[in-house]
């Protein structure tokens, strides 16, 4: 347990009883759902060149779009992999659900904390971790691509993994992200772009290329996944294992 439980809790505050109730009913509640309808879905994956279905065993930085959310956090459960959340109280329900369905919470975010999540972040990935990014997180503009994971890759080294869900059949909520999720025993595909590292020592201009390379990344892997869930075309794709 160690540096991961005290990673993920060490930032916990004090809430009301109200709060407490709804943290455990929500929590309950949304674990219980993800995993029922986790394994009824049927998954796909499509890779480009120089992608890989699998994660390394070295340490990668996992790139997704913030409405992938859902589908994402059944399919790569159960793996230790760092996430960053925000330091609210709906932060602080994401982060006990991401606990029980097998990941770490490094609580912080763009707006809140961010700099000291991006820290602890490092000395995760250097101890050999990997994390997940929802890089326009987590109030948007969506699909949008902030350069936060690009300057972790600079700092640590790590690779830039970036992918993206798409499903047949979704409710789409009328958020800002228009989160998806999943109905029941829908087929999906995932979509997992190659690798790209960024070099250390970069300035502010340096950063900003790569954040564009990440988008353009970000985008295609979205255009390809939709393309395939909305054709209805799976065939010759391999089964995500999950």
């Amino acid at each position: 347990m160690g540096k991961a439980h005290m990673t993920a809790h060490k930032t916990r505050r004090a809430f009301s009883l109200r709060q407490r109730a709804l943290l455990c009913l929500v929590t309950w509640a949304g674990n219980v759902a993800i995993r029922l309808v986790g394994r009824t879905l049927r998954l796909r994956v499509s890779l480009a060149q120089g992608a890989l279905a699998n994660p390394p065993h070295n340490p990668s930085i996992y790139c997704m779009w913030h409405r992938c959310v859902v589908a994402a956090a059944y399919a790569y459960r159960n793996q230790a992999l760092r996430v960053m959340i925000s330091r609210s109280f709906d932060g602080e329900i994401i982060a006990r659900l991401t606990q029980k369905l097998g990941y770490v919470p490094v609580r912080g975010s763009s707006s809140s904390g961010g700099a000291g999540a991006l820290l602890e972040l490092h000395d995760e990935i250097a101890r050999g971790a990997s994390a997940v990014f929802t890089v326009d997180g987590p109030r948007g503009p969506r699909y949008v691509a902030k350069p936060g994971a690009v300057r972790l890759s600079a700092n640590t080294g790590a690779p830039i993994v970036a992918y993206h869900f798409a499903l047949e059949r979704a409710w789409i909520l009328r958020s800002w992200d228009g989160l998806m999720i999943p109905k029941p025993f829908t087929r999906g595909v995932l979509r997992l772009e190659a690798p790209f590292s960024v070099p250390a020592g970069l300035d502010d201009s340096g950063i900003l290329e790569y954040a564009a390379e990440l988008q353009r990344r970000m985008d295609r892997a979205r255009e390809v996944a939709e393309q395939i869930a909305n054709s209805g075309k799976f065939e010759g794709l391999a089964p995500l294992e999950m």
